[in-house]
């Protein structure tokens, strides 16, 4: 874009050039024949030579491309293609450009850059450090850090810094006797790692939070620093628009296939390697292209475990006979009026069974939901609410523990897609056994939005330095599918 001052300074010298007569000279040369000729030279002072130039390019930066010249939908080739440009994709992006804005083309595929069924988009963007897993702890902390300083990070010359409307209330879980020990143990290790958190009995509790009914809690476990929500569409915007001024480029195609090559190498006796470079996509206009990449990196958030399908993880022989255990949860959010309810005081609650609530501004709204049970998991053909869930599951609940929200009323819902990781419920984070050059970052069944800075930092490490670098994720790795060694983290909300 050029910028507006330069083209102001232009203008200027344009009009003062315009009071001026153009300087005709007279030469005379002999020729041949020895006859004198005369000839006009346009001698165009420094002033005019500037602006021709700066109208040029203005002309060229309104003006559409020709047919001709214009530059095709989707390269023929890049280094790098991550298939999913959702919060998870687009910050692996940002990552590796940042790292290296000159070293490699990059694109990024995504089927929806409206991004009205994404997943970042339908979330209630909660981050906290309360996990029972080390791994899940440090990932998000470093979140925490990054978007504390999200304007310094994601900045782009000629738009207004981000802001992700962050709002630091914490989490407050709740435990029974059953799960008090569980909840000393978490928030020792949480502590270790340098996270504040505050242990409190019901006494302590019903002081803090008079508005709660501690009936049947033996703990509570609160979150004092780096915990609240923000806007996740924010935060999507602000990586994407940083990723593409380094270099990013987004390619707006559904994936429909890979293509393989034959080799002479075996994995093992009667198993051909086959290695994948080609993806094969179709563009809204129903345009087939294909994309010869070097490094595939799939974060394609719950539609993961259909891409792996592609890649014939599960369908193969060897290692990939076992399938990427991911696949899309439908989930409830639900937004009550309750002008009665908790104000400013109201950290993200969550109860002893699974239900949460948060503030949503400071009109008497709030945002709840739950996970259901097992045997009760919806269809995910489609992204309609069942109000039913809320009057079953969630409002008896609400109602018990926060007295005030017995007159509360449901004005909207919403659903969105968890990324579910049906082995352990944790993140995948790797190189796939098989393939050398193809990298997963899925499957955290619910948390990836608040986990997505470090995990793509950490995406990043692995192909640029070979190694995880700053949070060692070995135990997130794709052999423990193979291997069927899961690592259950007990904070699912």
């Amino acid at each position: 874009m050029i910028p507006l001052q330069s083209l102001r300074k232009a203008s200027a010298a344009f009009t003062r050039l315009c009071q001026c007569k153009d300087i005709v000279r007279a030469c005379s040369s002999d020729s041949g024949g020895g006859k004198k000729s005369k000839f006009v030279v346009d001698e165009d002072p420094p002033e005019r030579r500037s602006f021709k130039i700066l109208r040029d390019e203005f002309r060229g930066y309104m003006k559409p491309k020709s047919s001709e010249v214009q530059e095709p939908l989707f390269p023929k080739e890049v280094d790098i293609l991550v298939v999913g440009g959702g919060i998870m994709g687009s910050s692996i992006a940002y990552w590796l450009k940042q790292r290296a804005p000159e070293s490699f083309t990059l694109g990024v595929l995504e089927r929806d850059l409206t991004y009205a069924r994404s997943s970042t988009v339908l979330s209630i963007g909660g981050i906290r450090q309360q996990f029972s897993l080390p791994e899940n702890v440090q990932l998000s902390m470093f979140s925490a850090e990054f978007l504390r300083n999200v304007k310094q990070n994601l900045s782009v010359l000629d738009f207004d810094p981000p802001d992700i409307q962050f709002q630091p209330h914490g989490y407050l879980f709740l435990a029974s006797e059953k799960g008090a020990d569980q909840m000393v143990k978490n928030a020792e290790m949480q502590e270790e790692l340098g996270a504040k958190i505050e242990l409190l009995r019901p006494d302590e509790l019903r002081k803090q939070f008079p508005w709660i009914n501690t009936d049947g809690i033996a703990l509570a476990s609160h979150g004092l620093e780096n915990e609240g929500w923000f806007d996740p569409y924010a935060l999507l915007t602000a990586l994407r628009r940083k990723s593409v001024s380094l270099g990013a480029r987004y390619l707006n195609a559904e994936l429909v296939d890979f293509e393989f090559q034959s080799i002479d190498a075996q994995r093992g006796p009667g198993i051909s390697y086959e290695p994948v470079n080609h993806a094969v996509v179709r563009t809204p206009d129903g345009v087939i292209r294909r994309i010869t990449f070097a490094i595939l990196v799939v974060a394609a958030g719950p539609h993961s475990g259909e891409v792996a399908k592609l890649l014939r993880i599960g369908t193969g022989q060897g290692l990939l006979e076992v399938p990427l255990p991911v696949e899309p949860r439908k989930r409830y959010v639900y937004v009550v009026q309750c002008p009665d309810g908790p104000g400013l005081n109201f950290p993200l609650v969550v109860t002893p069974d699974g239900v949460y609530c948060r503030r949503e501004g400071l009109g008497g709204h709030y945002v709840c939901g739950k996970s259901p049970a097992p045997d009760e998991e919806p269809d995910v053909g489609d992204l309609d609410v069942d109000y039913s869930f809320f009057d079953k599951a969630i409002w008896p609940t609400l109602a018990h523990r926060i007295p005030a929200f017995k007159s509360l009323k449901v004005k909207s819902a919403w659903a969105g897609f968890y990324d579910y990781n049906t082995l352990d419920q944790n993140g995948c984070v790797g190189r796939h056994p098989c393939y050398n050059n193809v990298f997963f970052a899925t499957g955290f069944s619910g948390h990836g939005i608040q986990m997505a800075p470090g995990v793509g930092r950490a995406i990043m490490e692995l192909i640029i330095d070979g190694k995880f670098v700053s949070i060692d994720l070995k135990r997130f790795g794709l052999e423990r599918f193979i291997h069927q060694e899961p690592i259950k983290e007990a904070n699912i909300v």
